[in-house]
């Protein structure tokens, strides 16, 4: 890291710790690169200075304050070292420190860096030591929504394990939709709404007020791959977890009233070639045909015109059905 960086983040006024008497007991440890290293990084003296103290500290074991404030010096210039992290957990246990003055640290360095892991890990354990889930669903809604990034991974994960943990689901659902509402595609808002109704449990009502749900989704924004994989989702969790696509006839009904309009959405068609695959396997043969002409015309159709990208895969898809039917046949004329 250069020394704008180290500026930005240490601030003009920096005394360096080989200058502080409350340091001048400690002989910094620097790096071991080896007499010919392969790639030579160009670290700040600062950045140097700061992690041969770093290093020192941990090779002694000492676990001070100072100690402490060093590792936060560390952690400025170097957010993602997961060593200075695990060094200053080991610290706060030691010192019995102010746990809620550590979650008041970790907000302010989690809004400058809301894409780093290791922050997100510290602060996990800082509240299963304190046992307090209290600002969590609030941290990560403005992580979410306040810093304009909808789909930070490591805001949902943390945001996922403080509702488990804690039993926090009850007003998940009102968050999400709100989420989706306010853009449609959100691909983490539909997955966060799939993990909150599984919770609850995929009774048959509620299966069919997600299916409801979703429907009316897809009519606002038929070509929304986010909603329809939530909708193949629900279905197949139907039926105890065995539903098909063609379980539910208003669903059907729905898709093929879409395709009859002249929409050609290639999630759409995606799902009827999936949808006309399953019924016409569970048909005999003869029954079977038209089905599969069907299929067989979504899949040239995906392949020469609306998802080209995966041509090979859409033919592979109407061989595989060929391949299933005539074993199927095969199978009926020997009983």
């Amino acid at each position: 890291m250069g020394d704008s960086s180290d500026e930005e983040y240490l601030g003009t006024e920096w005394l360096p710790y080989r200058e502080r008497p409350e340091w001048v007991d400690v002989e910094p440890l620097a790096q071991e690169d080896g007499a010919n290293p392969v790639v030579s990084i160009a670290y700040s003296q600062k950045f140097r200075e700061v992690f041969d103290y770093m290093r020192a500290v941990i090779a002694s074991g000492e676990k001070s304050q100072r100690a402490l404030d060093l590792t936060t010096d560390a952690l400025r210039l170097n957010p993602a070292n997961y060593t200075v992290w695990q060094y200053r957990r080991d610290i706060l246990r030691d010192l019995k420190a102010d746990l809620n003055a550590e979650l008041d640290y970790l907000s302010e360095v989690i809004s400058q860096n809301s894409k780093n892991y290791q922050v997100w890990h510290h602060r996990r354990v800082i509240v299963e030591m304190l046992n307090d889930p209290s600002n969590e669903l609030e941290l990560t809604e403005n992580a979410l929504v306040n810093d304009g990034d909808a789909k930070n991974y490591h805001a949902w994960q943390h945001r996922q394990w403080a509702i488990r943990t804690f039993k926090l689901f009850d007003d998940e659902l009102n968050f999400v939709d709100r989420l989706i509402c306010e853009d449609q595609r959100n691909n983490s808002a539909w997955n966060q709404r799939f993990f909150v109704i599984k919770h609850f449990g995929f009774t048959p009502d509620l299966v069919q007020r997600e299916l409801s749900y979703t429907m009316n989704r897809i009519r606002i924004i038929k070509n929304n791959e986010s909603a329809w994989n939530y909708l193949v989702g629900v279905i197949r969790q139907g039926e105890n977890g065995k539903g098909q696509l063609n379980s539910y006839p208003e669903v059907v009904q729905f898709v093929e009233e879409i395709y009859q309009s002249g929409n050609r959405s290639p999630y759409l068609l995606a799902f009827l070639i999936d949808l006309y695959q399953e019924q016409a396997l569970q048909l005999k043969h003869g029954d079977s045909e038209q089905l599969a002409r069907k299929v067989y015309g979504l899949c040239d159709e995906m392949a020469s015109k609306h998802d080209t990208i995966r041509r090979k895969y859409w033919q592979y898809v109407a061989n595989h059905l060929k391949n299933q039917l005539s074993k199927v046949e095969t199978k009926q004329q020997q009983q």
